[in-house]
């Protein structure tokens, strides 16, 4: 397959290029010196030519409130090019299990306050899918809420809009496996215009 990785010079963004490359697809790895991923007019010269285009960025420190501008730009600029989109978001919008719908991003236990602002800026990103033009086919897969380089185990439980928790109560997935899922999703798709959580349970 032809992907795109927009945002591969990030912790996510490299792991899936990586894992592209394993299975041998032909990847386009794009960083910032490639364009700005707000513009649609730059995602839509990434996605010209490809199978899929997965989206792994993360704003700056700081610069937060560009993370939804950057939902609306992917789809804007996705628009009519029948290229799949798979995009790697955050847990915090997912519901906590056993709680009558808390947001993850409301419960300390699974966002501390240091990454509420990420957090909430993450969850503006998502809701911008619910206005996604009725042509772009895409995939928003949120992590559990310890997502952090680790170890590629090939393993993962995939679930909706509930947040994934291991018999401990705990919820993590290694940015491996991320990389994992996305690429078996590319190969195989099973979700559309939707979003799932991926975790280790």
């Amino acid at each position: 397959m032809r992907i795109t990785v927009i945002g591969a010079s990030g912790e996510t963004g490299s792991r899936v290029v990586a894992e592209a490359l394993r299975r041998r697809h032909d990847v386009t790895a794009a960083t910032r010196r490639h364009g700005d991923a707000t513009d649609p007019a730059t995602v839509a010269r990434l996605a010209a030519g490809q199978d899929v285009v997965v989206s792994a960025t993360r704003p700056a420190p700081g610069a937060e409130h560009q993370h939804a501008a950057a939902a609306r730009a992917l789809l804007d600029g996705m628009a009519g090019t029948g290229v799949r989109l798979l995009v790697v978001g955050g847990a915090g919008s997912l519901t906590v299990p056993g709680t009558d719908g808390r947001l993850a991003v409301d419960d300390p236990r699974f966002v501390p306050p240091q990454w509420r602002t990420i957090a909430l800026a993450s969850n503006a990103h998502f809701a911008a899918f619910a206005d996604a033009p009725d042509d772009v086919d895409w995939l928003y897969v949120s992590p559990s809420a310890h997502f952090a380089p680790g170890v590629r185990t090939g393993r993962y439980t995939v679930g909706g809009d509930e947040l994934l928790v291991d018999a401990a109560g705990g919820s993590s997935l290694s940015m491996e496996d991320m990389a994992v899922a996305l690429l078996d999703e590319a190969e195989t798709p099973r979700h559309h215009r939707t979003r799932i959580t991926v975790g280790h349970t």
